[in-house]
């Protein structure tokens, strides 16, 4: 049976991310500087309070990483081209903007995306926010409660079409992660999508 008590230390955590995430969006002239630190910190709490798991070979959370990525950017594109097929030019608008203002820019912001941002993002509100929600929720409504919380620290970004990717992503690593239980398993897929996003295949 699971437990109802009041999980203190994942309400904490997530007062901490929002504090932080409002912060974060605030500054965007030095947003890779803070998102790099708030990220650490993050990292820093999950350590603390949680044990990272991983039941899946290095093979097999590198294939299903992999595959997982790539149709997950795959979605996206599809999602991004229907904006200009439903004349959504709100939607298409802002994600120029997107791209535009908080996109990697120097080789120095592509280091840290690989080394602290995306790993970090995946221990926090995977192997941390998810997990914990697990002991006393089921897990379709952990899943889902889990992605709407990642995306809620994306309101302070003023950009809605982001909260909406985050609810589509944070939907489809909180699901590999159930059935898989392997963090490593949804860091290679997040690493996977953001580098097509970002590097090698932008959908602008």
């Amino acid at each position: 049976m699971k437990s109802r008590s009041l999980d203190w230390k994942l309400l904490i955590g997530l007062v901490i991310a929002h504090l932080l995430f409002y912060f974060t969006f605030d500054q965007t002239s030095v947003f890779w500087y803070i998102l790099t630190g708030t990220t650490l910190f993050l990292i820093s709490y999950t350590m603390v309070n949680e044990d990272i798991e991983d039941e899946l070979s290095v093979f097999s959370y590198l294939i299903f990483g992999f595959i997982s990525g790539i149709l997950l950017y795959s979605l996206f594109f599809i999602g991004n081209t229907s904006f200009d097929w439903l004349h959504l030019s709100t939607f298409q608008n802002q994600v120029i903007s997107l791209y535009t203002k908080f996109s990697p820019d120097f080789i120095w912001h592509y280091i840290v995306l690989v080394l602290v941002i995306i790993p970090g993002e995946e221990i926090f509100w995977r192997g941390f926010v998810l997990k914990r929600l697990l002991h006393f929720l089921p897990s379709g409504t952990s899943i889902i409660l889990s992605a709407l919380l990642y995306a809620s620290v994306y309101l302070y970004s003023g950009y809605f079409v982001l909260m909406l990717a985050a609810i589509v992503s944070g939907s489809i690593w909180g699901l590999l992660y159930v059935k898989k239980r392997s963090i490593p398993l949804v860091i290679i897929s997040h690493l996977t999508f953001d580098l097509l996003l970002f590097l090698f295949l932008p959908i602008i």
